[in-house]
């Protein structure tokens, strides 16, 4: 993100565009967009990883377009272009598919990939400019039950229609979320607390901490904000204890102890585990770890791909907290950015992230990974809850 003032793009809509080489795909991103933001060459093979392009959207608010490789590519590069191709699945709310070639079998392959993945599909027939599009649009129906578009991104017929049908294929509820929604009202109080030790970035917050008071501002609270330290200075000075606390999860002992009975609290971790991911599946993952001992195998998986600090808690912290009540010798791997093993079942515990740098669907898409392996996961904020023995004391 180049700009503070731009939504991150892990909060944008994100569309996929799926075809063969020289199908059109750049030309119809820029047709969408208006501007020449991906590069437009006849040369088959053009795109080769992912192009993630960040943009606004009338209709359809803040996108990311993925251009991605044709997957017709050849050769053992064009298999790895495809792979990083197959990656972006997990990621796209919204999937276009050009069709170019009368014969569908990639396009039936790809297609079931998105069905499985619940990503809605729009069919377009490209190029329209160049060739009759109906027949080519009449098997489409036939043979693949769906209602194709005809688009040129050369003189922009069709795109119109197109724009329209993304805003129909929104999934439902897209954007209704709320980090705090589902803990406050108008007016409440809400004391946020924010360690400002080396892991914080100088000079600004993190992103979690960011959204959380702009989510705040939005549902009408008052939120206060202050450090580990100067939390008593602040309770003194409140008429009344506040309606919710909200702590860095690392200081989550030393705040429950200072805050009020009367105040809910929670941490930015466990809210962005409702947020963005599934929080019932974090609380259940996180009982697996009176499990664990000096054998067992952990993934730490981290969204964000910063260098490692000397307060990590991802790379430090935690893993110092589970070695020294589980055993010094316990095997803890950690995993940053799209880095996912493709094989889960060697591990006995996932720990993620609050997962602020990824969008929903991808995060979703890792927990149903983790189920369909049967290991359990949790993040860091409802596994330092739990390892605090607090987990049944805080607001979920």
């Amino acid at each position: 993100m180049n700009n503070l003032n731009q939504t991150p793009n892990a909060n944008r809509l994100h569309i996929a565009i799926y075809g063969r080489r020289n199908s059109g795909k750049s030309s119809l991103i820029n047709a969408l967009t208006n501007q020449q933001v991906a590069l437009v060459s006849d040369i088959a093979g053009t795109t080769t990883d992912p192009v993630y392009k960040a943009m606004e959207v009338r209709g359809l608010g803040a996108c990311v377009f993925i251009d991605t490789a044709g997957f017709d590519d050849k050769g053992e590069l064009g298999e790895l272009r495809m792979q990083k191709t197959r990656e972006t699945l997990p990621k796209a709310d919204i999937a276009i598919m050009l069709f170019s070639d009368t014969d569908f079998s990639l396009e039936k392959s790809w297609l079931e990939a998105l069905k499985s993945s619940g990503v809605p599909v729009i069919a377009v027939v490209n190029k329209s400019d160049l060739q009759d599009p109906a027949p080519l649009m009449e098997r489409i129906r036939t043979e693949l039950s769906l209602s194709p578009l005809a688009v040129s991104a050369v003189d922009r017929t069709g795109i119109p229609a197109l724009l329209a049908e993304l805003t129909r294929a929104l999934p439902e509820g897209y954007g209704a979320e709320s980090i705090t929604g589902r803990l406050v009202k108008d007016g409440d109080v809400v004391m946020l607390v924010m360690p400002q030790d080396s892991e914080a970035p100088k000079g600004r917050l993190i992103l979690p901490q960011v959204q959380t008071i702009r989510d705040l501002l939005d549902n009408r609270c008052i939120s206060i904000n202050v450090t580990p330290d100067t939390m008593e200075g602040a309770l003194a000075a409140l008429k009344a204890p506040p309606d919710l606390i909200i702590t860095d999860s690392q200081a989550f002992k030393t705040v429950y102890e200072k805050a009020p009975k009367e105040s809910k609290l929670t941490s930015f971790s466990v809210l962005f585990a409702a947020y963005k991911g599934d929080l019932d599946a974090y609380v259940r993952g996180a009982q697996a770890v009176e499990r664990l001992n000096s054998q067992s195998h952990v993934l730490i998986a981290e969204a964000c791909t910063h260098a490692p600090l000397s307060e990590d808690i991802g790379r430090v912290k935690i893993p110092n907290l589970l070695r020294k009540k589980y055993g010094k010798d316990m095997d803890i791997q950690v995993v940053s950015g799209a880095d996912f093993p493709d094989d889960l079942t060697p591990y006995d515990l996932i720990v993620h992230c609050g997962g602020c740098m990824f969008n929903r669907k991808y995060l979703l898409s890792r927990i149903a990974r983790a189920e369909e392996a049967q290991v359990p996961i949790t993040n860091y904020g409802v596994l330092l809850a739990k390892l605090n023995g607090i987990l049944d004391s805080i607001t979920l």
